[in-house]
């Protein structure tokens, strides 16, 4: 639900400033100025009254933060104000007092602040009532030196009607292309925001990738000097040697995929190419994990479809593999991850699904993981960040939730290439 305006502590104090100015109002009127407007008072229910609206202000003053938390007690304050104004107009005249258009105050204020229901609900409840004040006006003030005051009471009522009716729909109207606009706003700075991470984050890894070109041309110097000297290939040098060359891959694909940003390479796959380098890459880099891969759609229908890819595609989705695995291993030792793919009803999306059985995310982060840098210790924040960059710059989506059974689910969803899409991204690449 929108956050509106009536949920933060500034609205409720305004409110509360306006319902003092009001008490102050009804008081000054009913003690200073009843006989300068005609105001036909009846003091010991207005009395009772004003006491009742002034232990009201007090409890709002004291309790405004539990109040204003939620719409509903806002709402709640707004209709009290309204049966307040009401009963001070009713023993002060009823609907020939002339300050009758004060029961519009608390419809501007839900029509600002609350759904669009709200003010409709007041206007129903000052409408009701000032029909009743018209119908209970006694016989005297009817007659004014001998005039029939009756039709222009009752254009009065249609004026208030009419006034009730556009302050509703063009205010809520307005405050609600106001919100739209604030919410649009935000979404912008926070994808600024979320840009400006980024473009720090590409910034420092293509310098620590430029650094580290050196050292490992070092080491593999130092590690061909060490091979020709043992004279034999022991399993230490070997195992260095497997490391070396994994640290040399990365840093060679990750050099293509900056190229391939920065040139804008993409290119339509065939889904289940895709899924066959991610089967070569988990076998390569990670050997020890347990990896279940579950086709819910028949392979002539995945060979049919094809996604838009570049460089970083790949990288993206073997980070939240890793993610997984890694969960999986703190959890019950070994890393197992379970792969699944599916297409989806209507044929024009792909499903991949990555199953981890870790403890799962707090659901407080859910929403922020993969658009926010968050603090964590297990890199989930960086490496699900860039994982959301690469895969929303490619045209598909991750959604993040936890598994009813435990551990968490990335699920990304690919958009199908038409055949239209296909050839033209083929003439282009």
């Amino acid at each position: 639900m929108t956050k509106i305006l009536g949920t933060s502590l500034q609205a409720a104090d305004q409110v509360a400033l306006l319902r003092t100015l009001g008490l102050l109002l009804q008081i000054g009127l009913t003690t200073f100025a009843a006989d300068t407007f005609g105001l036909s008072l009846q003091m010991e229910p207005l009395v009772h009254v004003l006491v009742l609206e002034s232990l009201f202000l007090s409890l709002t003053l004291a309790l405004r933060k539990p109040l204003f938390a939620k719409e509903s007690g806002l709402f709640i304050a707004l209709s009290l104000d309204t049966l307040f104004w009401i009963s001070w107009l009713h023993f002060s005249g009823g609907a020939t007092n002339a300050f009758i258009s004060l029961l519009l105050l608390p419809i501007a204020l839900a029509a600002v602040t609350l759904p669009i229901w709200a003010p409709w609900a007041l206007t129903a409840i000052s409408t009701l009532a000032y029909s009743l004040m018209i119908f209970t006006v006694p016989e005297s003030p009817m007659q004014h030196h001998g005039m029939d005051m009756s039709s222009h009471y009752l254009g009065m009522w249609f004026n208030f009607v009419i006034s009730a009716l556009v302050m509703t729909t063009s205010v809520a109207l307005i405050t609600k292309r106001m919100r739209r606009q604030d919410a649009q706003l935000a979404f912008m700075r926070e994808g600024q925001l979320r840009q400006e991470q980024l473009l720090a984050l590409g910034t420092a890894s293509a310098q620590m990738a430029h650094q580290l070109a050196t050292p490992l041309s070092t080491l593999r110097l130092l590690l061909d000097e060490m091979k020709e000297e043992s004279g034999d290939a022991s399993a230490l040098v070997e195992e260095m040697e497997t490391a070396l060359g994994r640290c040399e891959h990365t840093l060679a694909e990750l050099r293509l995929a900056t190229e391939s940003i920065r040139d804008r390479r993409q290119r339509p796959l065939l889904f289940d190419e895709l899924m066959d380098g991610l089967k070569q890459k988990t076998l390569l880099l990670m050997p020890q994990t347990e990896i279940q891969w579950l086709m819910t759609c028949t392979a002539e229908k995945l060979a049919e479809r094809s996604i838009l890819t570049d460089m970083s595609l790949t990288p993206a989705i073997m980070a939240l593999i890793e993610n997984a695995a890694r969960a999986s291993t703190e959890t019950l030792g070994t890393a197992q991850v379970d792969i699944s793919v599916d297409i989806a009803p209507s044929e024009d999306q792909i499903y991949l699904q990555i199953r981890d059985y870790g403890t799962g995310i707090a659901p407080a982060l859910l929403p922020q993981l993969g658009t926010l840098l968050i603090e964590s210790p297990k890199g989930l924040g960086i490496a699900l960040l860039l994982s959301h960059a690469s895969l929303n710059r490619l045209g598909a989506e991750l959604i993040l939730a936890n598994h009813p059974q435990g551990g968490t689910v990335a699920q990304i969803r690919f958009s199908v290439l038409g055949p239209q899409s296909q050839t033209s991204d083929e003439a282009s690449v």
